[in-house]
């Protein structure tokens, strides 16, 4: 649309990343508001380059069109050496490319009446009768302000809030071409814990296959600080030459990003109309990074408060995860246990459909209660007992990066 008829809307949505688009594609779906507004960085330095974002979910989830590959076999790598390998029915693990997600939801918003798409960048954001006022700058300099009923920001925060415990989730991933066949296109490495692993937190590399001569390939870190490019480099060229014997090989295209793993309390709102939606949001999962799962799971609860008139929105993960995740953080903060081993038992241990709803945080409070049992009990408990008493700290400032989990 052009800015002169930019109109003022029931919701606005900030960004166009995974949590934006998401939330613009399910209100569009389900012709929840008369006339949503999505804003989206202008082309430039402050539009993200192409991403992947990958989660497990069903053929049924809406998403069919953006989703570029998908994994019907998982398998951990443990730090002995030996794997384990699961089916993951009725999920399978899937990857959705920034790009193709991007050009459905902008052909959604194309073909929804009162739906707009304005390329420009948010600048403040403030609450007005009735609503919310967004001032954007459009390319070329000039200002516009929208006026809105709800506005939902995705925006990252300028700093992370308080919490007894902040890790960050860093990585960095090539898109290789090998020689020759190397890969199985069914299997994705979910954790190869067969890497040096730091003195403080864990290590793992994460193979996803794109045919049998083409794969993602990456090497993550959870820890207090990310790494320089140089080490990830080398952390990759040794995990590829030494560990998966890939061969002589083209790097197509690399990856890079930090994602915070900290039991912060994150603000669902901004103001009475503004909403904070993703990352900014609380919807990464704390234990684990991933957060695309989610934010369509968020994203839909919002359409649906949105179309029943309702003024509140659950949160993206309830109390339950979060004390849970609370736990697992400080434990592996702490070194109390083995994070490669304590993942990799998990696998071996509890089936692989459930786990994978625990770790999205659905499962029942007596499923939960049996998967707590096939984890290090003592070490658990005793965390479990100081974690209410830890006090609240800032975090050091740290670059984070969008998710591609």
């Amino acid at each position: 649309m052009t800015p002169r008829s930019a109109p003022d809307c029931d919701v606005l949505v900030i960004g166009g990343g995974a949590a934006g688009l998401s939330l613009a594609h399910r209100l569009t779906e389900n012709g929840t508001a008369t006339a949503v507004t999505l804003i989206e960085p202008p082309d430039g330095p402050l539009r993200p380059a192409e991403r992947t974002w990958c989660y497990w979910g069903t053929a049924d989830d809406g998403l069919e069109e953006a989703v570029g590959a998908s994994w019907s076999v998982l398998r951990l790598h443990g730090a002995d050496g030996g794997s384990v390998t699961v089916d993951p029915a009725p999920f399978t693990y899937r990857m959705v490319r920034s790009a193709d997600f991007e050009r459905m939801v902008h052909g959604r918003l194309a073909r929804s009446d009162g739906a707009h798409l304005l390329r420009g960048t948010a600048e403040t954001v403030r609450a007005v009768p009735a609503g919310a006022e967004v001032r954007c700058t459009l390319p070329g300099g000039r200002p516009l302000t929208l006026h809105a009923r709800r506005v939902f920001d995705s925006r990252p925060l300028p700093e992370l809030p308080p919490a007894r415990t902040c890790l960050l989730q860093h990585f960095r991933g090539w898109f290789v071409h090998t020689r020759t066949d190397r890969f199985d296109p069914a299997v994705a490495d979910l954790m190869d814990f067969r890497v040096p692993q730091p003195a403080h937190g864990l290590a793992f590399g994460y193979v996803l296959p794109l045919a049998p001569d083409r794969a993602l390939v990456e090497y993550t870190e959870f820890s207090r600080t990310p790494l320089t490019t140089e080490a990830y480099e080398s952390a990759l060229g040794h995990y590829c030459r030494d560990v998966l014997g890939l061969g002589g090989l083209t790097v197509e295209r690399t990856e890079q990003g930090v994602i915070p793993m900290t039991d912060a309390r994150f603000p669902g709102r901004a103001g009475p109309a503004v909403h904070r939606i993703g990352t900014a949001g609380g919807a990464t999962r704390p234990a684990t990074g991933y957060t695309f799962a989610a934010v369509q799971r968020h994203s839909e609860a919002i359409a649906a408060a949105l179309r029943d008139g309702h003024d509140r929105v659950p949160a993206p993960h309830g109390r339950r995860a979060r004390a849970m995740d609370a736990v697992l953080l400080r434990a592996l903060d702490t070194g109390r246990i083995d994070g490669p081993r304590f993942f990799t038992d998990l696998f071996r241990r509890v089936p692989a459909e459930r786990l994978l709803r625990f770790l999205d945080g659905t499962t029942s409070l007596r499923e939960e209660f049996g998967i707590g049992l096939r984890t290090p009990v003592r070490p658990m408990l005793r965390t479990a007992a100081e974690v209410p008493f830890l006090p609240r700290r800032s975090p050091p400032p740290a670059r984070t990066g969008e998710n591609n989990r």
